[in-house]
């Protein structure tokens, strides 16, 4: 299931939209988590744009990433510019973590990390009971997989057989202190999974064709699905990209000029 060169330029110029927005975001605030942001953006972008329909859900359970999943809801129409504004701000709603019930298309506060994939679980059995055909992604870090109940929820899904949780993680090797191996090794992850009773896909997470090809698996195996997408952590912040600190950091002023220029310059390639 190829995308065509339309459908492909579109999801890229989406993604360098919302990646120019929340770096402008942090920028204005010299907020952190940076990092958090860059290695989901293709991932968010393309779930959202070429795959969900108005009914499912998306669930960003990396709660770090707050700033790219307000920056997908602006793009798809969901906040306005007024919003974004406010981010950080005083009595704002876009706060450094995913708020409940106070956005549309944002169901669950997250950010505690560990809990999206059971709250994802949850509302794969509420469909699956219900008939709806409602799809619900889950987009986790590969930190919070050390949180136990990251594998209660796991285990639930394939008890349950909740095909309709798509869990996609976001594979950057690194968390909070360290690297993902360092801090408590989860390779092989992908025969971890596979033993859970995953059906279990590897892809480049920065690659929109590679994360389209998950659509043909999910239409022909009769088992959940976890998606292992392979990322960098900062991608694109040259200074910064694959360190523990882009994790943490605010821009430097220079940091950001060259960021946004670099943008700028990949809208006009793939447009010219």
């Amino acid at each position: 299931m190829d995308l065509s060169e339309k459908t492909k330029t579109n999801l890229l110029n989406k993604s360098l939209n919302i990646k120019k927005r929340f770096v402008e975001m942090y920028f204005k605030v010299n907020a952190g988590h940076i990092g958090s942001s860059l290695s989901c953006t293709e991932i968010l972008t393309s779930v959202y744009f070429n795959w969900m329909l108005p009914t499912d859900e998306i669930i960003l359970s990396k709660g770090h990433a707050a700033a790219a999943l307000y920056s997908l809801l602006a793009e798809g129409g969901i906040i306005s510019q007024k919003d974004i504004d406010s981010f950080y701000q005083n009595d704002t709603h876009l706060a450094a973590h995913p708020p409940a019930n106070k956005i549309n298309k944002i169901p669950f506060a997250t950010g505690s990390l560990g809990h999206g994939l059971g709250l994802s679980a949850g509302l794969g059995l509420a469909s699956k009971l219900k008939k709806n055909h409602k799809k619900i992604f889950c987009v986790t870090s590969d930190g919070e997989i050390n949180e136990g109940s990251t594998w209660e929820a796991a285990l639930f899904i394939v008890q349950h057989q909740l095909t309709n949780v798509i869990w996609l993680i976001d594979r950057n090797k690194l968390q909070g202190f360290g690297s993902t191996e360092e801090i408590m090794k989860l390779s092989p992850l992908d025969e971890k999974l596979r033993a859970f009773g995953f059906e279990v896909i590897i892809v480049n997470g920065h690659d929109f064709d590679e994360l389209n090809s998950v659509k043909k698996v999910y239409d022909t195996t009769d088992k959940p699905i976890a998606v292992i997408c392979n990322t960098v952590k900062g991608n694109g912040w040259i200074e910064q990209q694959n360190q523990l600190a882009c994790h943490y950091i605010p821009f430097k002023e220079n940091e950001y000029k060259e960021i946004l220029e670099s943008i700028e310059k990949q809208k006009k390639l793939i447009n010219k």
